[in-house]
């Protein structure tokens, strides 16, 4: 066995970045931007108004009277000059007009006709937005990171309407094993419903990727690889069962037949032991375990760093966060265990009482994997622990 380190080195070193394309801004959202974007002009470019009110040349005093000579609106700049003892009438987001160099709020004003008084009350502030404040023409967005809203919003002032992307992995997904029927069909009492590839089919596409269902591959060579050609085009595939070394136990063996290369079979962690990662012409091959929890688990700490990295992101684990157990631990054995948890206040972490990687219900509940390393020592309550959030 190899350890959760090692394993994603190596899977790491089996994935690479694919390719990119353009979309337009409005279909961006949670893409991979790969190359940085400059923008080309100030934000705003140029000085505004950040209030309603009267735009004057300082100084001013209270009580003071002021000939209003015109209007700004936003879009509907005030070709002229303000002079001392003139004011504009401005509404916010205007541009300043030249020789005015604050704004008095309209709150603080009282008008008649096209005279305003200024009030008793005049604060110091200017009211005005310079321009530039926001960001500076050569201001860069760098590359690469998902694109959030906020981004977009950013990308549009830029007056930027393309963006290059990654393009989506393309996953393939494959259950394997006769005791599985797909939901909405009829198993026998020896059956079980296939669960785990919607799961990994979700987590895919959160990531990015486009991720589509295999039928299943009953325990025969010949289904297996019928299924298996079916991905062929596929820059992932994930495979669920069949990977361990019993006799019904086929992935390997025909993957081997089919050319694959695997890089190595067998983690030192729990749940998820028997897990595998090859080469199999352009595709890279996860062969996660069976059981329900263990290849969600799998999913979570290998599968998604490595659609991260396809996608152009750095080839890194999961991010992983700290927080207080709120139990005292048994020392951990030889694998890393990633035990599921809930989140508390105050910055706490409880694993849930029940480990068992059949146990689907119980993943519901879980906030986050709080990590184990191999051979830790017993921890006691109040210790900082490593977790990484569902």
């Amino acid at each position: 066995m190899i350890s959760v380190e090692t394993a994603l080195a190596q899977i790491f070193a089996l994935v690479s970045p694919v390719g990119t394309e353009t979309v337009g801004l409005a279909d961006a959202h949670g893409r991979i931007l790969r190359r940085p974007l400059v923008a080309t002009r100030n934000q705003p470019p140029f000085a505004a108004s950040s209030m309603d009110g009267y735009a004057v040349c300082n100084p001013v005093r209270p009580s003071q009277r002021i000939q209003v000579i015109g209007e700004a609106a936003a879009g509907h700049a005030f070709k002229g000059v303000i002079a001392p003892g003139q004011a504009l009438r401005i509404f916010t987001g205007a541009p300043i007009p030249a020789g005015a160099d604050r704004v008095i709020i309209q709150e603080d004003v009282t008008r008649d006709g096209d005279v305003i008084t200024i009030g008793d009350t005049l604060d110091s502030a200017r009211y005005i937005r310079d321009e530039g404040i926001d960001f500076k023409a050569g201001f860069t967005l760098t590359a690469p990171r998902r694109l959030t809203p906020s981004e977009l919003a950013l990308i549009a002032a830029m007056n930027i309407s393309e963006v290059s992307v990654s393009k989506r992995p393309t996953v393939a997904i494959i259950s394997s094993g006769d005791e599985l029927v797909m939901p909405g069909e009829t198993p026998r009492p020896d059956q079980i419903i296939a669960s785990n590839v919607f799961a990994l089919k979700a987590l895919a596409e959160q990531e990015g990727a486009s991720a589509y269902i295999l039928p299943i591959a009953s325990d025969t060579e010949d289904s297996l690889r019928a299924v298996l050609a079916l991905a062929e085009d596929a820059d992932l595939v994930i495979t669920i069962g069949g990977a361990s070394v019993g006799d019904h136990d086929l992935v390997g063996p025909v993957l081997e037949k089919l050319g694959a290369e695997r890089s190595f079979y067998k983690v030192a962690m729990r749940p998820g032991k028997p897990l595998m990662a090859a080469t199999m012409g352009k595709s890279v091959v996860l062969g996660l375990p069976g059981n329900p929890v263990s290849a969600i688990v799998c999913g979570h700490v290998f599968m998604r760093p490595a659609l991260r990295a396809m996608l152009g992101l750095p080839a890194t684990s999961m991010i992983e966060n700290v927080a207080k157990v709120t139990v005292d631990l048994c020392a951990n054995g030889p694998r890393a265990h990633y035990l599921r948890a809930i989140l508390g206040t105050g910055g706490t972490i409880t694993p849930l009482p029940d480990q068992d990687s059949a146990l689907l219900r119980l993943l519901t509940s879980a906030e986050a994997l709080m990590i184990r390393p191999a051979h830790d020592a017993p921890r006691k309550a109040g210790e900082q622990m490593k977790y990484i959030a569902l």
